[in-house]
C-alpha cells in the first residue's frame, strides 16, 4: 500500500483524500487547527458547491484554463458531484443562476461531510506547517515544523494565494519552483475593483441593481449586466468581480456604467423628455431622483459637469444630451484592484501546460501531482471554482498510478 501525503486540507485536497484513502496510506497536513478553513467562508459561508449545467456551458464560465480542464470536468460533471454530496449524507438545493448550496445554508456541513464521511480514513497531521519537499530516488521526504515523513507520492493541494487568513499564502507555488516548475504571475481573480473618483467615498454602502458595467480592454469590450456595489474605495458585487477576472491581465482599462441598460438612448431620451416636462419649474437635482438612488442623485449632475441647482426649464437640449450620455455611460476612473487577500480566487500559478491533464502528475517529476487553485486555473463566481477543484481532485484520484 502506497503511502500518499497530501499538503493542503481544502476542497481539492479533500476530495483527492477521501478517494485515495480507499486503496493508499493517505495523510493530509494543513498548517490550520482544522481543515476546510477556507471551505467555510465560501459563498458568505453557505457554500456554493457547483453550478448545475452542461459542461459546455460551464467552459464558458472558465476565464483560464478551459481546454485543460475538459477531461476532469466530463469524468466529474456538476450532476455527478450533486450526487456524491447527496450519497454523502448532504441535501442540496439548487438556487438562481443553477447554483447549487447545501440544504442547511451551512458551508460547515460541506466540510463535514468531507472530513468526516468521504475522508475517514485519512490521517490528518493539524497545525502543522510544511517547510520543504524532497525527492530521492523514489521516495519523496516532506519536512514539516514537527518532524519528516517518507512517501511514495505527493499531492500540492494548497490552494491559491488570496484569503491568506485561511492558510493559503502561496506555500504550493514555492514547492512546485523547487520541483523546477514555473509560476505564471499571480493576480487577484473575483476581486473588487479601486476607482479614483472624488465621488466613491460618498456612495460607499449604495447598491445599485440591473445596472451594466462596460469595459475596453486591450482592445476587447464586454458588458456585465446585473449588481452591483460601491465600498470606500470603489466598487464591488457580482457584475463587478466577474469583470475583474477579465480585465486583471490588461495593460490599458476603461470602464463606464449603464445605469439604464433595458432603455435604448431613444427610449431614455423620451423618458427624459417626458419627465422633464412634467416638472419644468423643478431642479435638475430632484429630477434626476425619478431615475437615480437619492445617494447618486446627488452627485451625478456635478460629476457630468453640470449644475444641480438649475430649472428643468432652463435646461438646454446639450445639456439633456449630456445628462443622457451620462446615465448610460457615466464613467469610472478605473485604479486597480483590492490586494490579492480581497481576491475570491488566484489567477495564475502553475502552467498548465506542465501538467497532465487526466492525471494532474507533474510532467516534470514522476510522482508530484498538483491540484485545484495552485495551477494556472479559473473561472467565473457561481460555484465554478470550487467545481473545478472537485472535478480535477476526481480526474486525479480515477487515474492514480
Amino acid at each position: 500500500m502506497s503511502r500518499i501525503a497530501i499538503v493542503g486540507g481544502g476542497a481539492a485536497g479533500l476530495m483527492v483524500a477521501g478517494f485515495l484513502s480507499q486503496n493508499h496510506d493517505v495523510v493530509v497536513y494543513d498548517k490550520n487547527e482544522k481543515v476546510g478553513k477556507k471551505l467555510n467562508i465560501t459563498g458568505k459561508g453557505r457554500c456554493n458547491i457547483t453550478n448545475l449545467c452542461m459542461v459546455e456551458d460551464f467552459l464558458k464560465n472558465v476565464v483560464r484554463g478551459d481546454k485543460f480542464l475538459k477531461t476532469a470536468l466530463y469524468s466529474f460533471d456538476s450532476y455527478a458531484c450533486v450526487d456524491f454530496f447527496e450519497n454523502l449524507g448532504l441535501a442540496t438545493k439548487v438556487e438562481r443562476g443553477d447554483r447549487v448550496f447545501p440544504q442547511s445554508d451551512k458551508a460547515y456541513d460541506v466540510v463535514c461531510a468531507l472530513r468526516d464521511v468521504h475522508c475517514k480514513d485519512v490521517d490528518f497531521c493539524l497545525n502543522t506547517k510544511v517547510l520543504a519537499i524532497t525527492k530521492k530516488e523514489d521516495e519523496f521526504v516532506v519536512v514539516t515544523d514537527k518532524g519528516k515523513q517518507i512517501f511514495d507520492k505527493v499531492i500540492i493541494a494548497t490552494g491559491g494565494a488570496s484569503y491568506r487568513g485561511t492558510g493559503s499564502d502561496g506555500d504550493g507555488y514555492k514547492f512546485a519552483k523547487i520541483f523546477g516548475h514555473s509560476v505564471e504571475e499571480i493576480k487577484p481573480a473575483l476581486c473588487p475593483l479601486l476607482i479614483e473618483d472624488w465621488f466613491v467615498k460618498s456612495l460607499q454602502g449604495v447598491s445599485l441593481k440591473n445596472v451594466q458595467l462596460n469595459v475596453e480592454y486591450d482592445g476587447k469590450k464586454h458588458g456585465e449586466f446585473g449588481e452591483m456595489l460601491f465600498t470606500d474605495k470603489g466598487v464591488s458585487g457580482p457584475i463587478v468581480l466577474t469583470v475583474s477576472s477579465l480585465i486583471n491581465r490588461a495593460n490599458q482599462v476603461k470602464m463606464s456604467l449603464d445605469f439604464k441598460p433595458a432603455l435604448s438612448e431613444q427610449q431614455l431620451d423620451a423618458r427624459l423628455l417626458r419627465d422633464f416636462e412634467e416638472n419644468k419649474n423643478k431642479e435638475l437635482k430632484n429630477v434626476l431622483k425619478l431615475l437615480l438612488p437619492k445617494a447618486v442623485a446627488d452627485i451625478f449632475a456635478k460629476a457630468i459637469g453640470l449644475d444641480e441647482n438649475k430649472k428643468i426649464n432652463n435646461i438646454t437640449k446639450a445639456e439633456r444630451l449630456a445628462i443622457l450620455q451620462g446615465l448610460k455611460k457615466f464613467p469610472l476612473k478605473f485604479a486597480g484592484f483590492y490586494d490579492i487577500d480581497a481576491a475570491i480566487v488566484t489567477s495564475g500559478g502553475v502552467p498548465t501546460k506542465e501538467i497532465n491533464p487526466k492525471t494532474f502528475e507533474s510532467k516534470l517529476v514522476e510522482g508530484l501531482y498538483l491540484l485545484g487553485e495552485v495551477l494556472d486555473v479559473d473561472a467565473f463566481t457561481g460555484g465554478f471554482n470550487l467545481q473545478i477543484a472537485w472535478a480535477s481532485a476526481y480526474s486525479c484520484a480515477k487515474n492514480f498510478g
